[in-house]
């Protein structure tokens, strides 16, 4: 296989396996009020079905991306394809919430496995003059999957039922397995090397705590564990700064840019799941859509990320990523401010504008802030840098559904969404969209001060 065809069929991969797992993370989302139904579950229940999926994303991407890095990132891709797509098949059989969310965790395995290694391969094939270009390509992909996620999520729950939308990722994943096994070649720079298994644990566990601890906000046993799990992720620096051959070598941190565009992507990934959890229940309980309507809706904000994402790689390739991805931040904090304001009366057309402003505004950063950080770090460090980039990506959406989950809690409690709480609802809303509107301007200076690089 010749080189450039190599490349093109590397993207057709990536673009292929980066729409199955968005597909299912915005498809479920549409589904959750009908879930409720069928399961009788409480908000805060509810609420640990995305919530669980991101929390094992988060445990998992780093010690995979590690480990495609010695062994292989192909292998680890195409099993993690195979994973997903499994446990996907068997979650439409759920017969309970709590089998339902124990399979969103394998779901969420499968899914560092793939989203893990997705710009580390792409970063392997690509010299650096035409990387921003296909990783804009490539991101296009789980845009789409964003995009066809609310539109055929909501089609099939409301006419097929919501286990319908765990079979439609059945083929999609036997077609995204066969599409990697052809895929000549393999990458593995750290081949050879330890894999630091005490490191993978420490942090595993750091993280559950932490995010366990914010779904029991506001009890004392909540902030107990808050601080627990902080106390784990100080910890789990100081052993990987101490070991030969860390899960995540930490001294990548000393190079400022790397660190400050993790942290932007933190940020602005704050907000990407709570927005679609939150106004797909605004959509169905406050405004009486069905689901098929509301996923409409919510398609605006993908349609917007996948039509603008290629343009935003390409110029990333021409201008400064940074600011590029400073400018989307920007936008993105613009349109959650608006969000803030949501009322019962608040007009259809208005919601459609904020999600479209939202959705130019993450595509003008993810392709950029992605781009500038993989040309931060050597070759070697390429699957751990893309993990610990989509690690942030995942700790920002988790820790957002945790500033979700507490405000809910706060306002709503351990009950059900009845026109009762409507009001309460729509507070712990306003709350959530100012706490990531500021945050998003926080992230925007981030993306400025990363081009000061040490």
């Amino acid at each position: 296989m010749k080189f450039g065809s190599s490349k093109n069929y590397a993207l057709l991969v990536a673009v292929l396996a980066s729409f199955v797992t968005p597909f299912m993370g915005s498809s479920i989302n549409v589904a959750l009020p009908s879930i409720a139904n069928d399961f009788l579950i409480t908000a805060i229940m509810l609420s640990w079905i995305p919530t669980s999926y991101l929390l094992s994303l988060a445990i998992f991407l780093i010690p995979f991306g590690r480990i495609a890095d010695i062994y292989g990132r192909k292998m680890i891709f195409t099993y993690g394809i195979i994973i997903f797509t499994v446990a996907s098949l068997i979650a439409a059989f759920s017969t309970s919430a709590v089998m339902l969310i124990i399979l969103r965790i394998f779901q969420g395995m499968g899914s560092a496995m793939i989203f893990g290694n997705v710009a580390a391969i792409i970063s392997s094939i690509f010299p650096s003059t035409e990387r921003g270009k296909a990783l804009g390509i490539s991101i296009t992909g789980v845009f789409m999957g964003l995009f066809l996620g609310p539109v055929l999520g909501g089609f099939l729950t409301q006419y097929l039922g919501w286990r319908s939308i765990f079979f439609f990722n059945v083929p999609l994943g036997i077609l995204a397995t066969y599409s990697v096994v052809k895929l000549q070649g393999e990458w593995a720079e750290a081949k050879g090397e330890k894999f630091d298994i005490l490191g993978s644990i420490i942090l595993g566990i750091s993280l559950i705590t932490l995010m366990y601890g914010l779904s029991l906000l506001p009890e004392i046993l909540g902030f107990i564990m808050i601080v627990g799990g902080i106390i784990g992720i100080i910890i789990f620096y100081f052993v990987e700064k101490n070991i030969e051959s860390p899960v995540l070598n930490v001294s990548l941190f000393k190079n400022m840019s790397f660190t400050f565009n993790n942290l932007a992507a933190l940020i602005n990934y704050n907000s990407g799941v709570p927005i679609v959890f939150l106004l797909s229940l605004y959509l169905q309980y406050v405004k009486g859509l069905d689901p098929q309507d509301s996923g409409l809706i919510l398609s605006v904000q993908p349609i917007m990320m996948a039509l603008f994402s290629p343009f935003a790689g390409r110029l990333s390739d021409r201008f400064r990523a940074e600011y590029v991805a400073a400018s989307g931040m920007g936008i993105t904090a613009i349109g959650l401010a608006g969000f803030a304001f949501l009322n019962p009366e608040t007009h259809l057309w208005l919601i459609g504008l904020g999600l479209g402003i939202i959705g130019l505004g993450f595509a003008l950063f993810s392709s950029p802030n992605t781009n500038a950080l993989m040309n931060s770090v050597d070759e070697k460090y390429y699957g751990v840098a893309s993990a610990t980039l989509s690690s942030m990506r995942v700790l920002g959406q988790m820790t957002g559904m945790g500033i979700t989950m507490l405000a809910l809690a706060i306002f709503i409690g351990n009950a059900d969404i009845v026109p009762a709480n409507y009001s309460s609802f729509l507070s712990s809303s306003t709350v959530s969209f100012i706490l990531f509107a500021f945050l998003s301007f926080i992230g925007l200076s981030l993306s400025i001060l990363s081009i000061r690089k040490i």
